[in-house]
């Protein structure tokens, strides 16, 4: 079945704060009668960049509040980066991958593998100010998901956007490392395909592809945090699901960890 897919840009979200009811400020904009786009419909898809979800929650440090221990002062030394910022990320995770000039690659206490476990200082206030992942990103989604429509009265699903490096290829994209309501991808394995061969590999991260695919109706400076897809209403559910939890790759199965 062929599908066709919309995707916008949400105008009109103002900066996030902590404390912010994130669910209020989308569903304000998306139902302001100068918002250009189609009012709010069952079926569609929320992505939330990552960024705006971090704000509202409250997970930023000052680098003036953190001291580096010597694993830190090891790692800053190898990697050419702020001790205080390697703190941070070793604060944020269960384990480092790979470090060297430049690059420290580590894995999340939530299970990601990823630069600077997540952390970043673009697009956030103040040049001191780290902002980390969320606590909690298939948590953080459910809340946004209650809440978007208890204000719409539709039935939505929500995606947590980041954008991580990607093996074997130059470039980050954004990933889903949260969703709610959505089917996060579909395991093709022991199907066949047009010719009758029985599949052995293929899964669709559903979540991943739309989260990737979001990052093509904004820019990184836009200021445009929210985008609407639409076109796949099958995909959302009635109740949470597993969020994006399946779409990590077990350690024991992680070939280059």
């Amino acid at each position: 079945m062929s599908a066709s897919l919309t995707l916008a840009a949400v105008p009109g979200i103002p900066e996030v704060s902590p404390g912010d009811d994130l669910a209020a400020l989308i569903a304000t904009a998306l139902t302001d009668l100068a918002n250009p786009l189609a009012p709010p419909a069952d079926g569609d898809v929320i992505a939330v960049a990552q960024k705006v979800v971090s704000k509202a929650e409250g997970r930023s440090v000052e680098l003036s509040a953190i001291t580096p221990g010597e694993r830190a002062l090891e790692l800053a030394t190898v990697t050419e980066k702020d001790p205080r910022l390697v703190q941070a990320v070793l604060d944020e995770s269960a384990g480092v991958v790979r470090a060297a000039p430049g690059v420290l690659i580590v894995r999340t206490r939530h299970g990601f593998v990823c630069a600077n476990a997540g952390i970043d200082r673009s697009n956030v206030p103040g040049d001191e100010t780290l902002l980390m992942l969320p606590d909690d990103a298939d948590r953080s989604a459910r809340v946004l998901r209650a809440g978007l429509q208890a204000r719409l009265g539709v039935s939505v699903a929500v995606i947590v956007t980041d954008s991580f490096g990607r093996a074997w290829r130059v470039g980050q994209q954004d990933v889903a490392i949260g969703c709610a309501g959505l089917v996060p991808l579909l395991d093709l394995r022991g199907t066949r395909d047009a010719h009758g061969r029985e599949l052995v590999a293929s899964v669709s991260p559903y979540a991943d592809e739309m989260a990737a695919a979001s990052n093509l109706a904004r820019t990184k400076s836009s200021g445009e945090p929210v985008v609407v897809i639409r076109g796949r209403a099958e995909l959302v559910t009635r109740d949470d699901g597993p969020g994006a939890a399946p779409l990590r790759r077990e350690v024991e199965r992680d070939l280059f960890v």
